[in-house]
């Protein structure tokens, strides 16, 4: 378990990796000894450190939903992350050049809250909290290393949660639907990059019901004293593979009847 002066010693690294786009090594390997709990008060740090700065808190993500991904970092749960205010684009929007170090673009079900969860909830409590569902795109980015250059050593789930769930930026669409009104396991997307078909998935790829994430998520943070907010925005996870996002690249996701909702790259 880290000390409280090694957690405010990483977050504050963490956030200077954020301003300067450089990122830093793999925390795992500075403290081979920490814990998926010491990741999560390293992500708390910085979020008392942001809401300091200005920055308000509009929801969170949920990430590492896919059993492919699970599979990859060895583990058997998804892991969450906070959606900031200036994390916010619209969609169609052109992401300024430098804003990123190495973006990445992913497909998901976005859920916009109308009453708050937290704690033991059911599948009926977060959609009866679910004021609408819309087409989302979450934009990753990583302030630590993806692999460490000298040993090769990949980073593990405390690297990504201490590093907010590799979160950097939200795009919602414009649809609003009725959580109750479609079967979200069977909705997807057709996501583009620069007008050729990239990648395709659908909902049930996420923990086989996007709801479920939610449900799992009002869990998580019920045992680290948080609950979802009114008003917030929950991104339920991707039912995709990141997308690389270099300068000059589009993404279009075509969620068919559902919606639409894209991004571009300066």
């Amino acid at each position: 378990m880290l000390s409280q002066s090694q957690i405010d010693t990483a977050a504050a690294d963490l956030l200077r990796a954020e301003a300067e786009r450089a990122q830093i090594g793999l925390l795992s390997l500075r403290h081979p000894e920490m814990t998926l709990d010491d990741a999560y008060a390293i992500q708390a740090a910085q979020m008392v450190q942001k809401r300091a700065q200005g920055r308000r808190i509009i929801g969170w993500k949920i990430g590492l939903t896919s059993k492919v991904m699970q599979a990859a970092l060895g583990i058997e749960t998804p892991d969450s992350g906070v959606l900031y205010d200036d994390m916010a684009f619209e969609s169609g929007e052109t992401v300024p050049a430098g804003r990123f170090i190495q973006p990445r673009v992913e497909a998901e079900i976005a859920f916009v809250m109308k009453a708050p969860l937290e704690g033991e909830v059911t599948r009926a409590a977060v959609l009866a909290a679910t004021d609408y569902v819309t087409p989302a795109l979450e934009i990753l980015d990583t302030r630590i290393l993806r692999s460490d250059p000298a040993t090769g050593v990949a980073r593990i789930i405390c690297d990504t949660v201490s590093d907010n769930a590799a979160n950097a930026g939200i795009v919602l669409g414009s649809a609003r639907h009725d959580p109750q009104d479609v079967d979200l396991r069977w909705t997807g997307a057709i996501v583009s990059k620069n007008g050729a078909v990239e990648a395709t998935g659908l909902g049930a790829a996420v923990l086989n019901d996007p709801v479920t994430g939610i449900v799992w998520l009002a869990r998580r943070m019920g045992q680290y004293g948080q609950r979802i907010e009114a008003g917030q925005v929950i991104l339920s996870g991707s039912f995709i593979a990141p997308i690389e996002c270099p300068a000059r690249t589009a993404i279009a996701a075509d969620f068919g009847p559902f919606g639409q909702v894209a991004i571009d790259f300066e």
